[in-house]
Order: C-alpha cells, then sequence, then structure tokens
C-alpha cells in the first residue's frame, strides 16, 4: 500500500539534510552557547550564523530575530509582550475571528484580564476586509493583529493595506506567518509589520523551535520568560541549539527553490481541486479561490462527515485533515468556517488536503483513485443523501 501524507499544515517531516546539520550540535559540539570557554563560543558562533539564516528569509536583521520554543510561543511573546508593557496606553486589542488557536486563546486571556478585543468578520472566502480594522480602531488601541495565512483555508490576507492602516495611526501590527514561511515570499519592510511569528516544523525544520521577529525600535515588549539574559533578554533560558540550526538549515533549503517549489505544488493542488470536482458530486471549496497558499485545499463534501472520510482515507494510507491539528479531537465545528457563514452540515463534511515537498503526482492520482468510491460509499448509508 502507498502510504501518502497530505497534512503538511499540521506538520512536515524533518529534511534529511536539516537533520544532518542538527547531528553534531546533539552530539560532540554540545556546549552552552552562555559558556566562554571553547565549547561554548563555538556553539555561539553557529547561533549567529543561524540567526542571520532565519532573519535572511523574512528580510529581516539578525538583531531583530528572537528564537522560541515554536510559533505559539512566538504569538504569545508578541501579543502579551505588547499588551502588558503598554497597558497604561491602552487595552484594545483588535484581531479577526479566524486567527489561529495559539492568538485566539491569547486574546481570550488577555479578555478575561481587562483587556477589550475586537473580533473583525471575515468574507465568504475568509478574507479580512481593511476597512473593518480601521473601523474598529480606537483611542486605546494598542495592537492589532492579523495573521498573514490561514492554516485551514489557506487564504491570505491583505497584509500590506492592513498595516499601512496601523502605521498611520501609531499601532504596532502583528502577523502570524507561521503557515507562509518557506511557502511564500516573506519581506518585513514591504510587509509592514512590526511583529511576526515563524515555526521551523511548517518547512522540514525540526519540532518546538520558532522565532518572533521584533522590529527595531519596539523596547517596551514585556518578556514571557524570566531568568538569564539570553535573546537580549526577550526570552530567558538556555537555547534550543541544535533545533535553532535545524531551524537555520530549513529556512536555507526552502530560499534556494521556493519560486520552482510553489509553482510545482500549485499545479499538484489544482489537479487535486479540478480531479475531485470532477469524480464527485456537491462538492465545495472553501477559502479564497486565487489568494490562498500553494499547499492548501479545503474541499467540503456534502451529506457526509469529514472525519468518516478521514477515517476512511486513513486505512487506505492516506493522511488528511478535518481542519486543525490544534482541534483534532474537538466535535466543534470548525471556527474559521463557521465565520465564513458556512453551513454546520456543510462543515461538518470538510477536508483539508495540504501539500509539502514530498509529494508527487502519483500521490494526487492516488487520491483521486481512492477518495470518490468513499465518498460514493459514505453517502448511500446517508438518509440525507437519500432525501
Amino acid at each position: 500500500m502507498k502510504i501518502v501524507y497530505l497534512d503538511n499544515n499540521a506538520t512536515t517531516p524533518l529534511h534529511p539534510e536539516v537533520l544532518e546539520e542538527m547531528l553534531p550540535f546533539l552530539k560532540e559540539d554540545f556546549g552552552n552557547p552562555s559558556s566562554l570557554h571553547q565549547f561554548g563560543r563555538k556553539v555561539k558562533v553557529k547561533i549567529d550564523e543561524a540567526r542571520e539564516k532565519v532573519a535572511g528569509i523574512i528580510g529581516a536583521d539578525p538583531s531583530e530575530i528572537v528564537f522560541t520554543g515554536g510559533g505559539s510561543e512566538a504569538d504569545n511573546l508578541a501579543i502579551k509582550g505588547v499588551a502588558f508593557a503598554s497597558k497604561e496606553k491602552g487595552r484594545h486589542i483588535i484581531t479577526s475571528q479566524i486567527e489561529h488557536h495559539a492568538v485566539l486563546n491569547t486574546c481570550k486571556y488577555l479578555e478575561r484580564n481587562g483587556y477589550r478585543i475586537t473580533y473583525i468578520p471575515v468574507d465568504k472566502y475568509g478574507m479580512v476586509k481593511p476597512e473593518d480594522v480601521a473601523e474598529a480602531i480606537s483611542d486605546d488601541t494598542i495592537l492589532i493583529t492579523i495573521h498573514h495565512s490561514n492554516n485551514e483555508i489557506g487564504t491570505i490576507q491583505p497584509i500590506k493595506e492592513i498595516s499601512k492602516i496601523a502605521e498611520e495611526r501609531g499601532i504596532i501590527f502583528h502577523t502570524d506567518a507561521v503557515q507562509s514561511l518557506g511557502k511564500l515570499p516573506l519581506n518585513v519592510d514591504d510587509m509592514g509589520v512590526t511583529l511576526l511569528s515563524v515555526s521551523a516544523h511548517k518547512l522540514n525544520g525540526p519540532k518546538g523551535v520558532g522565532a518572533c521577529y521584533i522590529r527595531k525600535g519596539i523596547r517596551r515588549l514585556h518578556p514571557l520568560i524570566n531568568g538569564g539574559n539570553q535573546e537580549m533578554k526577550r526570552r530567558a533560558g538556555t537555547e534550543n541549539v541544535a533545533g535553532i540550526i535545524g531551524f537555520s538549515k530549513a529556512c536555507e533549503i526552502a530560499s534556494a527553490c521556493m519560486e520552482e517549489e510553489r509553482e510545482r505544488l500549485i499545479s499538484l493542488r489544482d489537479k487535486l481541486q479540478n480531479g475531485l470536482t470532477e469524480k464527485i458530486s456537491h462538492v465545495r471549496l472553501n477559502g479564497h479561490p486565487t489568494e490562498r497558499l500553494p499547499t492548501t485545499l479545503n474541499m467540503s463534501f456534502e451529506y457526509v462527515e469529514g472525519e468518516t472520510l478521514m477515517i476512511n482515507l486513513d486505512l487506505e494510507g492516506i493522511a488528511v485533515s478535518t481542519g486543525s491539528a490544534c482541534s483534532s479531537g474537538s466535535l466543534e465545528p470548525s471556527h474559521v468556517l463557521v465565520a465564513m457563514g458556512i453551513p454546520y452540515e456543510v462543515i461538518h463534511g470538510s477536508l483539508r488536503f495540504s501539500l509539502g515537498r514530498e509529494n508527487t503526482e502519483e500521490d494526487i492520482e492516488r487520491v483521486l483513485e481512492v477518495l470518490p468510491p468513499i465518498v460514493e460509499k459514505v453517502r448511500k448509508m446517508s438518509p440525507l443523501w437519500e432525501e
């Protein structure tokens, strides 16, 4: 049985070259980068080099990169960091209804602790309207946080327009770019963002390491973790050296072939979408038809349960998702699809196919061979289909 992995938005396999780059720092190069002797100095040099590579993929200065324990921690550092440091100035934060839970639950935490949060709605494609953001701004707004691309539907947000609004009003702007890193060209100056979150394991790097870009001049940012002076006093604790080295190598590899890989993945994604539309009736695309990640296809199959389809595909060696990995195990419908106004019964029939570096045309053909008869079989058992 051919195994097909189409859940790369949840996580990606570690690139062999990334693992090779990491291994010395799990064995002989074990020094603490804060130590002044040769063991520590050698590792410190490598971390500095890694910081340059991670900064390079987003057009930042190395001094603006703070390594974290992942994308969720980077989101927390950005949002709580601004909120706690600026509470005397104001306690109003603007975000969208379809953010990753690392952003939404952080905002809800702040809401329970005296902050006011405005959750901007989205249109039928999952797109935030810049004018809605502008209208929500008040005198006490201290932060706007809108993700660059959505992890469930892939829709890419109008970040430049929103950042311009934030800049004109003197408001800090954060974007979660975890899903976009390595898949789309990112430049922090071009985007106009103040803070940006990224993670290694979404671009064939290791789990448990990420970074927060903090633009120069943002001095008032409350640290989440107190202790030593690591990461320019922004994030205490001995660095995850092997993880950081692996992250930088993953960025280097992604940068070298981003455009070529982007075109290849779009071709595979569209082949899958067109094939499913031709072979299966009563299906719909969720998300923007063009302004979306090259890796992401979210479709609803009416009159069936997405979870049932996912389980049947898994039995055939095909891994897909019914939404965000952070929501797995929940019976609640996707908050992203709900915000887009999709009926609940349609939401429950949704699947997310997310492609990556290892996927081939043969993988797509395998899904197009296996999924249509599964849908037909499941629909025959559905009273809604009979009606």
